[in-house]
């Protein structure tokens, strides 16, 4: 992910491929703004320039806050449940081992050109994502699987995979899989990024871009098939989003505080408390999927040693990072889920501070003090490296934070800030101690990507151990009463084994003006702004 909208972008882009516990967006909007109404442009200032808004091709927050307004998809998910709910399909079923799936889409559906989303257009869009490979920075993972699509008739479509694939079903929510018309695909990948030919079904058309500058959307009209989810029926409210880029923390901050914007988003934890009073808002939501965290490559000097692991993960005080550097609005890691993740395990317990703890593990190991207070053992200095990129502005402040933590139990945590493109690099060679990272994804499989040896094995772990097995159950079943004992056994594991140390979870942090209403979060924490308007 390039470097976008501050903290979200760590996941998609350290990421190729990359029910029920979740929190609703939190806020301090005002009750009294009155009933909504039509009209109106809302200038949104946004952290970064997209690298490109074909929602079938980006990664990075802020493009998925453009591109997410241009496209349906097949379902959506509840933010507050995790529940998969209609959208462009009124119902579906899968079969017994999640290996096929069949959609039945609404009548009367049409995208911007006037072709209607019928079975025929759904496999179009979805032979032409797996078509893009890893251009589908997001969809490439979620369709790693998929096989062929099959037009039962013109509002049934089947979708087949190679092997028991549950998480597609949430997936067939998010704007990854949204589906553009079959005359999109006569552009290239390319143009598509810039708009040319990009064609949806959703409530916005693409209007203008203008190059590290501006993004127009425009009022899709006679839009009548919003998800189930959304607040109204028929058009959208606003006329135009014109999304102004504005890279800089303070300048956007300041645009917005003097009223050249109605919103901004990815509010520095520095900067919020000006925007909770005095006419202004904050719309909150913490990030599901995998929290940041330090990933262990278990083939690595002192990471070789789970006790070494184990002690570092006791020794982080996640409770000291979230007073210290971040705000109230973050959340201190409860597991290397985020709460807002389906099946969620609460494994605070076992991430609670532990100085003691961490120091006996190290005694009770061989590990003795040296001279600095760093511990060493037959010469070898107890000593690891986190590799980072400052996607997310607090980074360093937080390392540097863990570090002072793990001195005190005579650990030597070596902080290394690279690049997002050279992080990236560093994480497919696997010539990292730790990995210092977030992804965002409102389903638990989004560990799988991670950690699975079948997959980005970012621990480099041995095929065939018990937390492939766990990872490969809860991807078996759609039930999610049925996939919950396995998505906690494979939580547990990754903390018992200490395969990574979660911290925090990274939250969206997007200030209202006076005007600006209902700005809103999907479940996976991106803008959804059907429903939003201005008085």
């Amino acid at each position: 992910m390039s470097p976008l909208s501050r903290a979200r972008n760590a996941a998609a882009l350290l990421t190729l491929p990359v029910l029920l516990t979740a929190c609703a967006a939190a806020g301090t909007e005002p009750a009294d703004a009155g009933p909504p109404r039509p009209g109106g442009t809302l200038r949104l200032g946004i952290s970064s320039a997209p690298d490109c808004i074909d929602p079938q091709q980006i990664a990075t927050n802020a493009s998925i806050n453009v591109g997410r307004q241009l496209v349906d998809s097949l379902t959506d998910q509840d933010p507050k449940t995790g529940e998969i709910k209609p959208w462009l399909a009124e119902k579906w079923e899968s079969n017994t081992d999640s290996t096929a799936f069949t959609f039945h889409l609404r009548a009367g559906v049409t995208f911007s050109d006037g072709t209607p989303v019928d079975a025929a257009a759904v496999k179009t869009s979805f032979d032409g994502i797996k078509a893009l490979g890893t251009k589908a920075q997001l969809g490439y993972g979620y369709l790693a699987a998929y096989k062929t699509s099959t037009v039962v008739d013109p509002r049934t479509v089947r979708l087949e995979f190679s092997s028991p694939s549950a998480q597609f079903l949430q997936a067939s929510s998010t704007v990854s899989l949204g589906v553009l018309a079959p005359a999109a695909f006569g552009k290239t990948p390319e143009q598509r990024c810039q708009g040319t030919g990009l064609i949806g079904s959703g409530p916005f058309v693409f209007e203008s871009l203008k190059q590290n500058q501006e993004i127009v959307l425009a009022k899709r009209k006679g839009y009548t098939w919003g998800s189930a989810l959304f607040k109204h029926q028929g058009e959208a409210y606003l006329d135009k989003i014109d999304y102004k880029i504005v890279p800089e923390p303070g300048v956007r901050t300041g645009s917005l505080a003097s009223g050249q914007l109605d919103a901004a988003t990815d509010i520095q934890p520095v900067d919020e408390p000006q925007f909770t009073g005095g006419g202004f808002s904050e719309n909150i939501r913490p990030n599901p999927g995998v929290v940041f965290n330090l990933h262990a490559n278990t083939t690595r000097g002192v990471l070789t040693d789970e006790k070494v692991r184990q002690a570092v993960l006791k020794g982080v005080d996640r409770a000291e990072v979230v007073n210290t550097v971040l705000t109230p609005n973050y959340k201190a890691a409860t597991s290397i889920l985020g709460s807002a993740t389906p099946l969620h395990s609460d494994l605070s317990q076992q991430l609670a501070y532990d100085q003691k703890g961490a120091t006996a593990l190290l005694d009770g190991d061989g590990w003795v003090p040296g001279p600095d207070g760093i511990r060493v053992k037959n010469g070898q200095r107890l000593s690891a490296s986190v590799v980072f990129s400052p996607v997310f502005n607090q980074n360093r402040s937080v390392l540097e934070l863990v570090q002072q933590q793990l001195r005190k139990i005579g650990f030597d945590l070596r902080i290394e800030q690279h690049t997002t493109a050279e992080t990236t690099q560093i994480q497919l060679s696997g010539n990292y101690d730790f990995l210092w990272y977030n992804v965002t994804r409102a389903d638990p499989d989004i560990l799988r990507g991670q950690f699975s040896t079948k997959a980005g094995n970012r621990s480099k772990l041995t095929p065939g151990n018990p937390l492939d097995a766990a990872l490969d159950a809860q991807s078996s079943t759609v039930d999610a009463a049925k996939r919950k004992p396995s998505a906690d056994e494979a939580q547990k594991l990754i903390i018992d084994h200490a395969y990574a140390v979660p911290v925090f979870e990274l939250t969206q942090v997007v200030a209202l003006s006076s005007k600006a209403h209902a700005v809103g979060f999907e479940a996976s924490s991106r803008l959804q702004l059907f429903d939003a308007w201005l008085s």
